[in-house]
C-alpha cells in the first residue's frame, strides 16, 4: 500500500489527509536520529532531525542509481514542488 504525506495530499488535492504529517514525525524525533517513513508523491523514504539545524531533512531515494539518493531540504524541496503545480 502506498503511504502519501499530508503535505504531498495538500499539495497535490489528493482528496484525503495523507497517512502521516512530515512535521510531526520530525517533531517525535531526538536530534541526530531518523525515521523510516516513505511518501510515496514525493519519493522520500526517511525523515531526519540534524542536530545543528532546525531544518527537517528527507532521504530522496533515487531507484535507478543509488549514488544519487541523498538527504536533502524538505522545505526546499517542497517549494519547488509547489512551484510545479
Amino acid at each position: 500500500m502506498a503511504d502519501f504525506s499530508k503535505q504531498y495530499c495538500e499539495l497535490n488535492d489528493m482528496g484525503f489527509d495523507g497517512d502521516f504529517d512530515v512535521y510531526e514525525e520530525w517533531n517525535k524525533l531526538p536530534a541526530d536520529k531518523y525515521i523510516d517513513i516513505i511518501c510515496e508523491g514525493f519519493g522520500f523514504s526517511a525523515i531526519a532531525k540534524d542536530p545543528h539545524t532546525d531544518v527537517v531533512l528527507v532521504y530522496l531515494k533515487n531507484w535507478d542509481d543509488d549514488s544519487k539518493s541523498a538527504w536533502v531540504n524538505f522545505d526546499d524541496m517542497f517549494l519547488e514542488a509547489k512551484s510545479k503545480v
